[in-house]
């Protein structure tokens, strides 16, 4: 790394920490609560970045080779919630992330979570560091809890919401960035408040 490289990134970290100590404010929650407006608990994302235990190559495939014969049961599982618009399984760098989207309220869905695909989900706990109890459907709480402290933070639709002051925006946001290395910036919604269940309804899938 060149001297100048090394030099702007000491800056930045004495700036962060300069802006932390006179700038200080809590960010909205990246998980909202249930709303009495139906159209607000519709196509909600969740982001659940885990990092693996082993993320070599060996370690990747054995995960792989141990997941392959429990996917019927997550599809079936995530299709029984009923609530579920679309899921995602992938490796990125060292984590293993499930990106879903969903409606409703944030602990019914992972209780929903539990219930229908939990057999599944020990399986891939087990090759997570940190992991929490296993197997969930014992400790429930505990998993509610941990799937919220690794859910990737979601900036609000409207950045302002960190700040009623634009001028002090940037820097918040460089705080927010620095404290966080998952960040979902914006979701897009392509059936703007309608459900899972509607969406089948009107398409003739059913369950």
């Amino acid at each position: 790394m060149g001297t100048k490289r090394l030099g702007r990134r000491l800056m930045e970290r004495v700036l962060l920490a300069y802006w932390r100590r006179v700038d200080d404010f809590e960010l909205p929650p990246s998980i909202s609560d249930s709303s009495m407006n139906p159209s607000d608990n519709v196509q909600i994302a969740l982001n659940l970045v885990m990092p693996l235990a082993d993320p070599s190559a060996i370690g990747r495939a054995r995960l792989a080779q141990e997941l392959g014969p429990a996917m019927p049961e997550v599809f079936a599982g995530l299709s029984n919630t009923g609530i579920v618009h679309f899921g995602r399984l992938t490796v990125v760098d060292d984590n293993i992330n499930l990106f879903t989207i969903y409606d409703g309220d944030f602990t019914n869905y992972v209780r929903d979570f539990i219930y229908n695909v939990g057999g599944a989900f020990n399986i891939i706990l087990s090759f997570v560091k940190d992991a929490p109890p296993l197997p969930v459907e014992e400790h429930p709480d505990r998993f509610i809890e941990w799937v919220k402290a690794h859910d990737a933070l979601q900036i609000p639709d409207d950045a302002t919401v960190i700040s009623d002051d634009l001028l002090k925006l940037p820097r918040r946001l460089a705080i927010v960035m620095a404290d966080n290395n998952a960040v979902q910036y914006f979701v897009y919604r392509s059936y703007p408040g309608y459900s899972a269940a509607q969406i089948r309804h009107a398409l003739k899938i059913g369950w």
